[in-house]
């Protein structure tokens, strides 16, 4: 006959035993850990990732750091101005600049920002992934515009175009018609074509410069990115090519951030940087007005190096009645009102209203 206390003894201890197991399989997914690159879509505002410190090991570069984190040459670089890039001393610290304010565009697909020389892929409503990249260099831009994707390609053949044959040859070193698969083929082992005829999504031979505008108008990643991405992208998907080189979020926790990269030299012209800054703000305010530090806006327009900076002015820091924001923000523009067209201050006007 059982004892019955033994039973009762039994029966609780596998109760605990399944319960603490609920507990640690709650634990583990709210513990997930995400793969680098790879972020849980912000359910309120636009902010993704951190910043983060890593310190230096033998034998390291700067470089090889940025392709260990998924970030690309010019903003290892920009994060990190006083590190040098190929002989960083062991111990020193490095910024890595992992948070980003997702692009002012629908998110699905694929959206490659031109100026932060970065893209982002939505393969579903709540998962985000951002790469590095390289786009076309001055001469070669990489176009904006929506395309789709096309032929995927494993270990593709890569035929130089006309005018670099041209090059070559004028250099006297005639490139051959066709590089076969392998370590020296530019394309790397996996390429994705586009609807835009002669664009590609590419791996590369040379990965140090994935991060810089360095291709003829392709866009080139790390090899292990675009393996990842060639597994996984359906051919026909969306991709929306962008150039926004200022933008600007409210982050989970109702902080106004902004984050600043170098214009590509061909769109300099097009626009007065500071001006389509304020305009950026103004689309993001909505409804809500708050109180701007247009000092710290001028600083990173002007100095662009890629890292999140709040732009919300401290209490204590509040204009006084006589400088309000308007006139805060005019003053700003003093100077362009002279060397830029007159209607200026109009514009501005409008933009803050």
């Amino acid at each position: 006959m059982k004892n019955p206390l033994l039973v009762r003894h039994a029966v609780r201890c596998i109760a605990f035993l399944g319960f603490a197991a609920l507990l640690a399989t709650s634990a583990l997914a709210e513990e997930r850990e995400w793969p680098l690159g790879h972020y849980p879509q912000p359910e309120k505002g636009n902010v993704i990732g951190e910043t983060y410190l890593v310190t230096v090991e033998e034998g390291q570069t700067l470089v090889d750091i940025a392709r260990q984190h998924k970030v690309g040459y010019n903003e290892i670089r920009m994060a990190n101005p006083d590190v040098s890039i190929w002989a960083p001393f062991e111990g020193t610290e490095v910024v890595i600049p992992a948070q980003h304010i997702l692009p002012d565009a629908p998110r699905e697909g694929i959206v490659i920002n031109l100026s932060e020389l970065r893209l982002y892929y939505y393969p579903s409503d709540d998962v985000v992934e951002t790469y590095p990249i390289s786009v076309g260099r001055d001469g070669f831009s990489t176009p904006v515009g929506v395309t789709r994707t096309t032929v995927k390609v494993k270990d593709p053949h890569w035929s130089p175009p006309r005018s670099m044959r041209e090059e070559a040859a004028a250099r006297g070193e005639p490139p051959p018609a066709v590089v076969p698969p392998g370590p020296d083929n530019p394309l790397g082992r996996h390429a994705i074509l586009l609807g835009l005829p002669s664009y590609l999504i590419h791996g590369t031979n040379m990965p140090d410069g994935v991060g810089m505008r360095a291709s003829r108008g392709c866009i080139r990643m790390f090899p292990e990115d675009i393996e990842s991405l060639y597994d996984r992208v359906p051919s026909g998907t969306k991709v929306n090519i962008i150039d926004q080189p200022f933008k600007v979020a409210w982050s989970e926790d109702d902080i106004l951030y902004a984050q600043s990269f170098p214009q590509i030299e061909e769109n300099q012209g097009t626009f007065e940087p500071i001006l389509n800054a304020i305009e950026v703000l103004t689309r993001a305010f909505g409804e809500e007005k708050p109180s701007v530090d247009y000092s710290r806006l001028r600083r990173i327009v002007e100095r662009p190096d890629g890292l999140l900076v709040s732009l919300l002015r401290a209490a204590e820091e509040e204009p006084t009645p006589s400088m309000p924001q308007q006139e805060e923000a005019e003053g700003l523009f003093q100077e362009l009102k002279v060397t830029q067209r007159p209607s200026l201050a109009s514009e501005l006007a409008v933009s803050q209203r």
